[in-house]
């Protein structure tokens, strides 16, 4: 079965599951939203001040740095994200892919800027994966860099713990987040807490800190580094990555309680602990090996690194479930070919679990850890895709504040304008650490593009080579000869990309059995550009004529497609589909690459039919029953 992309129309509302009270999903949205940017505390600020920023470490630019810090967070993840970006939700979902199309729907009546706007998204999409293999590289490592403050001696055990701590989370993946994920938010809470109360202890013991809310120390800070402030500002955004989680999580939780939670909580411990950092810094500049667990009395130093270790974890479990949502989505969206798909909880629909992602961000995170092997080399790789992203969201956004929401041009530039130029230059500041790591997740970014882009064109083209070689449905219909066949008292489901060619399995079926079944469903299912699409809008039913039928499915990206249950539907439209005589027949198309000059590039089509052999099986994908499969072969040029 072939799924294919389309703007098909969807609810007016979100159909996604009935929302918990306020307060229950703005807890659970406090433990996986919050997760990767309540970690950064662990490393920014001794980032900022290291050797190879050239900040000097002294009260005034300790001042500068928490302003310019706690400023970034007002204006980038406060009134960009929190305020703007939530408002753009795709039928109640959010994230890079859901925003792609929500601006491809703005000026679907401009063809090529469409297909421009298409092409950034799936940039975006590919620079995340990066950030899913870097956050638990960093924030693990982060955490245990604790056991260095704890006994110097240990300095050896950094590494292997994190292994050990990022490997056990993987492999506890299979059995799905359900139990875990609802100790997720009161650990969280205590993390964020904690962060507020050791904060707050160090202010009140150097209270000059406070100066660092006053804008202007911000504004003194960067514009003294000169050309030389492209070093701090990567270090900065350290304090910002976990912004893009805001908006993609929303399908899960909503546009309140992420905003809730934000300005009542996370936004203020988040402040008063680099404020915190700050203060002890004035006081000891000593502590700069570690300020983060520096400001815990010694006999909190064990209890600090369980916590941290925790949280480390929850930040990257949101990462990781992203990565399978995201992934979920773009081969629903037809980026990707088909995975397996495991459902973890039979309440929600949300839970997933994928085993080629789980393996592949394994061995990515693996990689990264021993490669780069502290946090602070890993601080190199990290920023550059997450403020890409951040980019790219800024101008997917313009064109649906503009070209969507039709709101008035000054209020749209000035808006635009402000959050590219700031964007520009937090790219800018990550981009002078290319060679120190930073080509790591550009480089991945890369390959997942390329791997994309063959899988769009691929497809494409093996949907023209069938069309352009098959014959056409309704002619083929219009001549058999009733008398001349053998009709089997069944119902046969050809699956097919075209609904407008006689199917190749159908041919197979006719040429090999000579039989003819009495009900004969050409199915095709169309992906939606929305994430949910209702039962009311689920099945189209044409009748065409000597007992066939063209039946058409429609599913959002956020939908779990089982086409069985979806045909059950179409009885209410005077089509009787019976579960237990029906037989689902599917074409299965080995690529083989066409000769020189025709069709892909050689080695694009050779990809394809590399990734056409690996991609998992229609049948499983789409819950068809296993006894009432019949797979026909057909070998296809591209």
């Amino acid at each position: 079965m072939h799924s294919s992309s389309s703007a098909a129309a969807g609810p007016a509302a979100s159909t996604a599951p009935r929302r918990a009270g306020l307060a229950a999903m703005t807890l659970a949205a406090l433990g996986v939203v919050y997760g990767d940017i309540g970690t950064s505390p662990l490393y920014t600020v001794k980032e900022i001040f290291a050797p190879a920023t050239g900040v000097p470490l002294d009260a005034q630019h300790l001042v500068g740095a928490v302003s310019a810090i706690f400023w970034s967070l007002m204006l980038v993840v406060t009134l960009k994200y929190v305020l703007l970006v939530l408002r753009a939700d795709n039928r109640g979902e959010g994230g890079a892919l859901a925003l792609t199309a929500l601006a491809a729907g703005a000026v679907r009546d401009r063809p090529a800027l469409r297909s421009a706007l298409l092409l950034l998204g799936v940039c975006g999409a590919t620079l995340f994966y990066g950030d899913s293999l870097i956050t638990p590289a960093i924030s693990v490592l982060g955490a245990m860099e604790g056991l260095v403050v704890i006994a110097p001696a240990l300095q050896a055990w950094v590494v292997p713990a994190a292994l050990l701590v990022l490997v056990a989370l993987f492999l506890v993946q299979r059995f799905g987040t359900g139990v875990v994920g609802r100790l997720f938010g009161p650990v969280i809470v205590l993390w964020f807490g904690t962060l507020a109360a050791t904060g707050l202890w160090q202010i009140l013991a150097e209270p000059a800190i406070l100066a660092a809310l006053n804008p202007w120390h911000a504004v003194e800070f960067l514009a003294g580094r000169g050309w030389h402030v492209l070093a701090a500002v990567g270090a900065i955004v350290l304090a910002l990555t976990g912004a893009e989680a805001l908006y993609a999580d929303m399908g899960h939780f909503g546009r309140r309680p992420i905003q809730l939670a934000w300005t009542g909580f996370v936004l203020p411990s988040l402040a008063l602990n680099y404020l915190g950092q700050g203060a002890l810094l004035m006081r000891d500049p000593s502590a700069l090996a570690n300020p983060f667990y520096r400001m815990f009395p010694e006999a909190a130093l064990v209890p600090a690194l369980l916590l941290a270790t925790l949280a480390a974890i929850i930040a990257s479990q949101a990462v990781i479930s992203g990565a399978y949502s995201m992934t979920r989505q773009a081969i629903q969206l037809g980026v990707l070919p088909r995975m397996q798909v495991r459902y973890t909880s039979a309440r929600e629909a949300g839970q997933i679990y994928m085993p080629a992602v789980n393996w592949a961000l394994l061995a990515g995170v693996v990689a990264a850890v021993l490669g780069f092997g502290s946090s602070s080399a890993l601080a190199g790789a990290y920023g550059i895709a997450v403020t890409l992203t951040m980019l790219i969201t800024t101008v997917l956004t313009w064109f649906v504040v503009r070209d969507g929401w039709r709101l008035p041009a000054p209020l749209a530039v000035t808006a635009t304008v402000l959050f590219l130029a700031v964007d520009l230059v937090l790219v800018a500041g990550c981009a002078i650490k290319f060679f120190d790591g930073g080509w790591f997740p550009l480089a991945l970014g890369a390959t997942l593009f390329v791997l994309m882009r063959t899988w769009q064109r691929g497809r494409a083209e093996q949907r023209a080579v069938l069309q352009r070689d098959g014959l056409a449905l309704q002619a083929f219909i219009d001549g058999i000869d009733p008398r001349s066949l053998h009709r089997v008292p069944r119902t046969a489901v050809y699956a097919v990309a075209s609904a407008e060619s006689v199917p190749q399995a159908l041919l197979h079926n006719l040429k090999h059995n000579q039989v003819l079944h009495e009900r004969n469903v050409i199915l095709t299912v169309v992906f939606a550009e929305v994430p949910w699409v209702p039962m009311t809008e689920r099945v189209q039913v044409q009748p065409l004529g000597h007992g066939f039928w063209r039946v058409t499915l429609h599913f959002g990206f956020m939908n779990r497609p089982d086409v069985p249950q979806a045909l059950r539907l179409a009885e209410q439209q005077g089509l009787q589909i019976p579960a237990f005589e029906t037989t689902y027949f599917l074409s299965r198309e080995t690529i083989v690459p066409a000769s020189a000059g025709a069709g892909l590039p050689r080695w694009q089509a050779r990809l394809f039919a590399a990734m056409s052999r690996g991609s998992s099986g229609i049948a499983e994908f789409f819950r068809l029953p296993d006894n009432a499969v019949v797979e026909l072969g057909t070998r296809v040029q591209v």
